[in-house]
């Protein structure tokens, strides 16, 4: 994330196996559950990119950078707004699961939209090293026709939206965590933006963890007898 490159690792090394945990519970209880209880792991892959951004960055690889960069906004752009709302897709009833397909296919247009470019303008995203920082900034797809609020709004909407809307408490608990990880990057790090909210998004995935945690050990109780 913004702090440092040890943050990014750390992070990454305490959400691999948590997330690796978490899917692997999800299987043996609910399957439903699986593709929420990846995030931790998904989290904890991009962490790890994070990282190599800041090791490469330190030693003056920019090739690296890019590269490292590019793959760390996969997730930024394109895998959290398709996967989050596809993933509660499966814990929903069946009347309710082509509203959440749609906000998959929004995001994934929008996400799309944002990441694809970077391979043809090389120069649209930038990296910048603040002492406490890495700022993901550069040129966006629509910045020509909206301003960038209205791009955020959509994509944020795409992402907290579909679990703070589900029919499911302990998934609209999740909901409201992200939302307060948006405002929270919203009020005081905006100057970087991306690297906190999904810094943030990886924390408040471990939440995951328990609540499958907690599922099971309530699906492993006995039912009351008379």
């Amino acid at each position: 994330m913004c702090f440092s490159a040890e943050a990014s690792f750390g992070a990454s090394a305490i959400l691999i196996p948590s997330g690796t945990v978490s899917l692997y519970i999800a299987m043996k209880t609910d399957r439903r559950y699986a593709p929420l209880c990846a995030l931790p792991l998904l989290f904890g892959i991009q962490q790890f990119f994070d990282g190599m951004v800041w090791v490469s960055g330190a030693n003056g690889d920019f090739d690296a950078t890019r590269h490292f960069s590019i793959a760390y906004m996969f997730f930024a752009w394109l895998a959290w707004p398709v996967w989050i709302p596809f993933a509660t897709y499966f814990v929903e009833p069946c009347r309710w699961r082509p509203f959440y397909l749609l906000g998959s296919i929004v995001g994934g247009m929008l996400g799309a939209s944002l990441y694809f470019p970077y391979f043809a303008h090389e120069g649209w995203l930038t990296v910048e090293f603040l002492p406490k920082a890495i700022v993901y900034d550069g040129i966006e797809t629509f910045d020509f026709l909206w301003p960038r609020s209205v791009t955020y709004g959509i994509y944020i909407a795409s992402i907290v939206l579909p679990p703070l809307l589900s029919t499911r408490r302990e998934v609209q608990i999740f909901g409201l965590l992200v939302f307060l990880a948006f405002a929270t990057t919203y009020l005081f790090f905006r100057y970087a933006y991306v690297s906190v909210f999904c810094f943030l998004g990886g924390l408040i995935s471990i939440y995951l963890v328990a609540m499958i945690i907690n599922l099971a050990r309530k699906k492993a109780q006995p039912e009351p007898t008379c």
